[in-house]
């Protein structure tokens, strides 16, 4: 028998991962589109309060069973989940699936709080079991090849990051305008991305001070109150020096649908990444030099998927606990701050973390 047909044998005897999938809105069924389409998980179950939804999903994967409640997905003797829920249910719906032995994949925020995202990567390591998070925009060529430039210090030393999310509509659901449901307004939405995208590209660095100021309807809120802002500006300090400032709302007369955007400014150069025309998913990224712009990525860019998917192609690959994933609790961090959860650690001054 030669080598190659022993591993093809050794191959097809391994089971592909059983996935399980909770919660299959628009959302849920695209990320469990993109799973499926890597062919190395099997789709067993679906879940969600939505019978029509649960039908549309399984029209994915036909072979599917429907499952009534949480509870009955997980006892489908499953490797992985797929949460696609409500904000204020990701936390426990991640813990108790590592608890029984089972990988997760959860959309963002994965915790309203530092402590619930904590508390879910502790549930992960002590399982040693596969945490994925859907922080999408990290798998945009353009943050990539951004990141990739930062990292080989093309740009000199950052001093000034801004970061910039505005949605036009807005959210639909009724539970992102109840902060115990939601864990806050437009930062919790679009701010994780943000604040996920500038430590990511940094490699992580030390935020020593945030300040914040929160709106609704264009009045100032307390961030430590129970109303949900739809617009938000906070400026973090590094250890550094540099400054980070994001930015971001819902329903502003922005003009078009969305204003996407990340600037690195750098003592020897800068970048930059745009949506094109308004759009949620087109992207351009550039290099700039002076008064020059280089162009590193431009549409098309298939990437909304690709955050799902490569958490299936490591699951099926037999990995489990990543410790890479105890990042996601600096991101919680900075949101802690913004909404004054967080501000007076020992030996730190007001307003920083």
């Amino acid at each position: 028998m030669s080598g190659s047909s022993s591993k093809n044998e050794h191959r097809s005897a391994i089971r592909a991962p059983r996935i399980g999938f909770l919660g299959v809105g628009w959302i849920g069924r695209h990320r469990m589109n993109a799973i499926l389409d890597t062919g190395m998980v099997e789709a067993v179950a679906i879940c969600d309060p939505s019978q029509t939804m649960a039908e549309e999903a399984r029209k994915l994967a036909p072979a599917a069973d429907i499952a009534t409640s949480f509870e009955a997905l997980l006892d489908k003797e499953l490797d992985g989940v797929v949460i696609a829920t409500p904000s204020a249910l990701h936390a426990r719906q991640s813990i108790e699936a590592l608890r029984r032995g089972v990988a997760v994949f959860c959309q963002k925020p994965l915790g309203r709080t530092r402590q619930e995202v904590e508390h879910v990567v502790e549930a992960s390591r002590k399982a040693d079991r596969l945490l994925g998070v859907d922080l999408s925009y990290r798998h945009t060529e353009g943050m990539r090849s951004i990141r990739d430039l930062v990292r080989r210090g093309d740009l000199g030393e950052i001093f000034a990051v801004d970061m910039v999310f505005h949605n036009a509509y807005g959210p639909d659901k009724d539970w992102f305008y109840d902060k115990a449901l939601s864990g806050g307004g437009c930062v919790m939405d679009l701010g994780i991305h943000l604040a996920d995208l500038a430590l990511w590209t940094l490699d992580f660095p030390t935020i020593t001070r945030i300040e914040s100021n929160l709106f609704r309807q264009g009045v100032p809120i307390r961030a430590d109150g129970n109303e949900v802002e739809d617009f938000a500006v906070a400026t973090a300090t590094l250890s550094t020096g540099a400054i980070l400032r994001l930015t971001c709302s819902w329903r502003l007369h922005a003009g078009c649908d969305a204003v996407i955007g990340a600037d690195f400014h750098g003592t020897k150069g800068g970048a930059a990444l745009r949506n094109v025309d308004g759009s949620f998913y087109d992207f351009i990224a550039e290099h700039h030099r002076g008064t020059q712009a280089e162009v590193l990525t431009a549409p098309p860019d298939d990437w909304g998927g690709r955050a799902a998917a490569e958490w299936a192609t490591r699951l099926a690959a037999g990995e489990t606990y990543d410790p890479e994933c105890e990042r996601l609790i600096d991101a919680a961090s900075v949101l802690d701050a913004i909404y004054g959860r967080q501000r007076n650690p020992p030996g730190a001054s007001a307003g920083s973390i």
